[in-house]
């Protein structure tokens, strides 16, 4: 579906808000923050980890560092040289893995009980099942990206939260919740 400019500023504006507002442990300089670099029609979270870098939080971006493993996370600020990746995405060239304490992962679709879809490769699956202790993870999609069920087989793990326009979703007993 193709949105207009307009509605798609103005969904960026309510889901920075939103993560801006309704995560607020994120502010903390402890936190260690992944998020992503957007690719195709994706919520572009880099305004919101601009804003909590300058609050004190470390921003990390994801690196593939081979098809059909787990990623890795490195810091990422202004002065980090960047390099194209795995689709063209662009990732830090070089730093030490971070462990991240949350995830802000994208979505290009999800369903009612908190799965997410993503463009097919399974990175963000693959990485989340290989962290112990797991950290939250907020997926960022748009409303009208919902559907029912995405059938989820035995390898997909669900988002604690998902993040749209319209609102923020925790998921509670296998199902999604939006919060007030």
């Amino acid at each position: 579906m193709r949105v207009d400019e307009v509605t798609r500023q103005h969904w960026q504006l309510a889901m920075d808000r939103l993560l801006a507002q309704g995560f607020p442990h994120l502010l903390n300089g402890d936190a260690r923050v992944a998020v992503y670099w957007p690719y195709r029609g994706e919520y572009d979270p880099r305004p919101v980890a601009a804003r909590l870098r300058a609050e004190g939080a470390q921003i990390l971006l994801p690196i593939v560092l081979a098809p059909a493993t787990a990623m890795i996370f490195r810091p990422w600020n202004a002065d980090t040289q960047l390099a194209q990746g795995a689709h063209g995405i662009a990732e830090p060239a070089s730093g030490e893995p971070v462990q991240p304490t949350v995830i802000i992962a994208p979505a290009v679709g999800f369903d009612e009980a908190g799965y997410r879809l993503g463009y097919g490769g399974g990175y963000f699956d693959r990485t989340l099942a290989t962290m112990a202790p797991r950290p939250p993870v907020i997926a960022c999609a748009h409303e009208l990206a919902r559907i029912p069920s995405l059938h989820p087989q035995t390898h997909d793990i669900p988002m604690d939260y998902v993040v749209t326009e319209a609102g923020i979703y925790r998921r509670v007993e296998d199902r999604l919740v939006r919060l007030p």
